[in-house]
């Protein structure tokens, strides 16, 4: 399954991105850069296009404001996760040993494991390499989705059928 990540950098392309992405992929609402009304504003139109796509709508964000929003989940760290919510799908953010394992504890649906690849996001950062993200990928007991720098080519490369990118589909 394919993930779209929205942010600051890819809000113009978004509606355009998720026409282009495979029917019943997923698209993940972050635009942490916006006030509470304009992000909900720009949830709202977002969220149309994407089920009109037939996509999972993710928010980052809490339970409550998932629910009151419609979206079909929640992201973010572990911890943001808990407790787990009737009727949403969670998926947690790692990207080292302990924070996977802080998931494995709290039970996710999903784990997003980053970065693998150098990102946009954190020009200069360090990366997991694919060795470590499929050691690290190993050790988890949620379906892990790979993230940073991720690009078809890459993900294909890296033969992993979950992936998600912020720039790389937009």
């Amino acid at each position: 399954m394919i993930w779209l990540i929205s942010d600051k950098r890819n809000d113009a392309r978004l509606e355009r991105a998720l026409y282009r992405l495979p029917r019943g992929s997923g698209f993940i609402y972050r635009h942490y850069h916006l006030g509470d009304p304009q992000r909900w504003e720009r949830f709202r139109k977002l969220r149309h296009v994407a089920k009109a796509c037939q996509h999972t709508v993710i928010l980052s964000d809490s339970a409550i404001t998932a629910k009151e929003w419609g979206a079909d989940g929640i992201y973010g760290s572990p911890r943001s996760l808990w407790p787990r919510r009737e009727g949403l799908l969670h998926l947690a953010t790692a990207h080292n040993l302990a924070e996977l394992g802080l998931a494995n504890r709290l039970g996710p649906d999903g784990v997003l494991l980053s970065p693998i690849f150098p990102t946009n996001s954190h020009p200069g950062g360090e990366v997991l390499g694919p060795a470590r993200f499929r050691l690290l990928a190993q050790h988890s007991s949620a379906p892990v989705i790979a993230l940073g720098g991720m690009t078809k080519e890459r993900a294909h490369t890296l033969n992993w059928p979950r992936w998600a990118a912020i720039d790389g589909l937009s």
